[in-house]
């Protein structure tokens, strides 16, 4: 499983765990905001590293985020799949050329160019899923019988990574790709989207690619 801890992320930039920076999870954590007290002492010894990384981790985030290529044509085409599926409306959407991923990203201790290559799915405060898990993740979420796609995870890690990677990285060549976020053509999907007021320009302005 390609599941990692933020901690476990974290950890080898030497800042504390993330209950040392005061994050406080709700009970029930996959369904409500993921919340960090900002006035929590930094534990003794840490010291200023981790006061640095502490002032990176943003004070509300979202669970269950899918964080995708917002030009890729292809992409485009799952997320409005995902989103017309999804009829209780678990997950939410946010392209990573946005603004609005760059607090999830440091998170989870990844870059843009990461999930370029594969989508990113934050669960919750201390899951995160890449590539093939990622989507079947997505998929669990779903009502029946999309949900079934999720038993897929039974197959080996390698061997579902291989075909991801191979569509992956032929996908602009086979399916296209845009100036920008594809969303901003399909504001139908927009209710969903963690960077709506950016995609509208209400917000910083989008990157393209």
């Amino acid at each position: 499983m390609l599941a990692r801890t933020l901690v476990g992320r974290l950890r080898p930039r030497l800042a504390p765990s993330l209950a040392g920076l005061g994050c406080r999870v709700s009970a029930g954590a996959a369904a409500t905001d993921i919340a960090v007290d900002d006035d929590a002492p930094v534990p003794v010894g840490v010291g200023a590293t981790a006061a640095a990384v502490a002032a990176t981790v943003p004070t509300v985030l979202q669970p269950r985020v899918l964080i995708y290529d917002g030009v890729c044509r292809l992409c485009h085409r799952g997320v409005k799949w995902v989103f017309r599926a999804d009829k209780h409306a678990k997950i939410r959407f946010c392209c990573v050329q946005s603004k609005a991923a760059e607090p999830y990203l440091r998170l989870v201790g990844m870059d843009r160019e990461d999930v370029l290559r594969r989508v990113l799915f934050i669960e919750g405060p201390e899951a995160y899923y890449e590539g093939s898990t990622a989507a079947l993740k997505v998929a669990s979420y779903l009502p029946l019988p999309y949900s079934a796609l999720s038993s897929l995870l039974i197959i080996p890690v390698p061997l579902r990574d291989a075909a991801y990677d191979y569509i992956a990285r032929n996908r602009y060549d086979w399916f296209g790709k845009d100036d920008e976020c594809l969303v901003t053509k399909d504001r139908e999907l927009l209710e969903r989207f963690i960077d709506r007021d950016e995609m509208l320009g209400d917000g910083p302005s989008n990157s393209s690619y």
